[in-house]
């Protein structure tokens, strides 16, 4: 069965946010998945997406991987894209489906101009880390991911500057 790579649509947000939940299993954070297909379809369809994201689609079937992405700006670098997630499902990996995704988003950011894309893989991922490092891709043991969570935004004691 042939697989296709397209933009993704407003009307694959379901088997997008599936697929999400999908990975969540796999890295072993099921629980982390707040995300709702309402938030989805604000950030990515509303009057200022945030994220857009490639789908590949067996014909006339399910989607059957994503790669999400957004636009980031380096202080050092410039325009950037970051991949947030490369995602496909049990049944495909390993059929060249994932490399596909990952050159969409390598023309992408060639066409929008980045000079830069980023992502992340966590340290246990073999066939991830396989994967980008089979691409050529710099996997980065320098850097420390820091981030805090939504409670910890609404506790957060600074300044306000508005």
């Amino acid at each position: 069965m042939s697989t296709i790579i397209r933009r993704g649509r407003e009307a694959d947000l379901p088997q997008v946010l599936a697929l999400i939940q999908e990975l969540a299993e796999y890295e072993r954070a099921p629980q982390e998945v707040t995300n709702t297909l309402a938030d989805m379809q604000r950030d990515g369809f509303g009057p200022d997406p945030i994220f857009r994201f490639f789908v590949a689609e067996q014909e006339a079937g399910p989607i059957v991987g994503i790669a999400l992405y957004y636009t980031a700006y380096s202080t050092w670098k410039g325009r950037m894209l970051f991949l947030e997630d490369l995602v496909v499902t049990e049944a495909t990996r390993g059929t060249g489906v994932g490399k596909r995704l990952f050159d969409a988003v390598v023309a992408e950011a060639r066409h929008t101009g980045a000079n830069r894309m980023k992502w992340q893989v966590l340290n246990w991922n073999e066939p991830a880390i396989g994967f980008y490092k089979r691409v050529g891709a710099n996997l980065d043991p320098e850097w420390l991911n820091g981030n805090l969570n939504a409670e910890q935004l609404q506790a957060y004691g600074g300044e306000v500057v508005r």
